[in-house]
Order: structure tokens, then sequence, then C-alpha cells
């Protein structure tokens, strides 16, 4: 009788411990793919604030032949203000779409009235770098979504699902892009 209540002992320590065992590795795994997650975002707004340090210089290289157009530099210039002071993804996500709009206003003006300025030297430097801060940014951008979907899956997969409501994990939001996005935007060469 005394060897089987030992054993019964034993056999409840060796349970508890084997959960509390999955419990933590259990949480530092999804611990780390919640940080993996905050750190693919930070390298989104990584990429947009470089975008955003751009285009003062931009501007200023721009801005003394487009004088009439006033309203283009200014929406880009609130649009930054935007997104220098936005303190959410959301927020930040939102900004980014009015620069993008903004800027795609601009290069579609420099390019229709402003030929020879497109064929400067700086300006064309600068467009570059903004095209290629804005193919990092979907970069960047793809990485986030799929960090979201890898830490997202697991939390929704048996048993991880049942230690991660246990621990407090909870699915993180996906980018989301603006549903202007979804229109297809009008090209003309007239």
């Amino acid at each position: 009788m005394k060897r089987r209540g030992s054993g019964i002992i034993v056999g409840i320590v060796v349970i508890a411990l084997a959960i509390g065992a999955y419990l933590i590795t259990t949480y530092n795994s999804l611990a780390s793919a919640e940080n993996n997650v905050d750190a693919k975002w930070s390298q989104v707004e990584n990429v947009m604030q470089r975008r955003a340090d751009l285009i003062p210089n931009l501007v200023n290289s721009v801005k003394g032949s487009m004088n009439h157009e006033e309203k283009i530099v200014k929406e880009i210039t609130d649009a930054r203000k935007a997104y220098n002071s936005a303190k959410t993804p959301a927020e930040k996500n939102d900004a980014n779409n009015q620069i993008e709009q903004s800027l795609g206003t601009m290069v579609n003006v420099i390019q229709e009235n402003y030929p020879t300025l497109a064929s400067n030297e700086n300006v064309k430097t600068l467009m570059v770098q903004l095209e290629g801060t804005e193919n990092r940014i979907s970069v960047e951008r793809k990485n986030y979504i799929e960090q979201v979907n890898d830490y997202n899956q697991s939390l929704v997969r048996f048993p991880k699902n049942m230690a991660a409501k246990v621990l407090g994990f909870e699915k993180k939001a996906n980018f989301k892009a603006d549903d202007k996005a979804k229109e297809v935007p009008d090209v003309s060469f007239e």
C-alpha cells in the first residue's frame, strides 16, 4: 500500500513537471514569436522613416520649379508631419498612405509638366532613391505579414492555443492596405 501511494505521488509530480515544462517552452516560443512580429513592424517603420527623411530633399530640389504646385508640396509636408507624429501602427500606416498618394501626384506632375526638370540629375537621383525606398517598404510589409501569419498560426494550433490563452497571448493585427489601393490607377501618356 505504501509503495503504491508513493508511486501515485511520483506520477503526479512527473505529470505536473511535464505540464510545467510544456507551459514554459510554449511561453518562450510565443514570446519570441511576438517579439519577432514587433521587430518586423519596426523594420517597416524604419523604411517608411527613410522615405519620410528623403522627402525634404526631394521637395527642396523640386520646390523652386514648382511654385504654382504649392498644394502638392503642402500635402507632402503635412503627410510627413502626420507620419512623424503618429503613435500607433495604424496611424503610421494612414500617414504612410497620405505620403504615397501625395508623392504619386508629384511624380505625375513632374513627368507631365516638367520634362526638363525630370531629366535633372539631382531629381533623377532622388526619384531613384524614392523608388528604391518604396520597394523596401513593400518587402518589409511582406516580411511583416509573413511574421504575423506565423505568430497567429501558432496561437490557433492545438495544444498551443490552450496554453496561449492561459498565458495571455493574443493574435496580432495584420497589415491592411488603404481602401483606395484597391482601385486600379488610371495611367495615361497623352
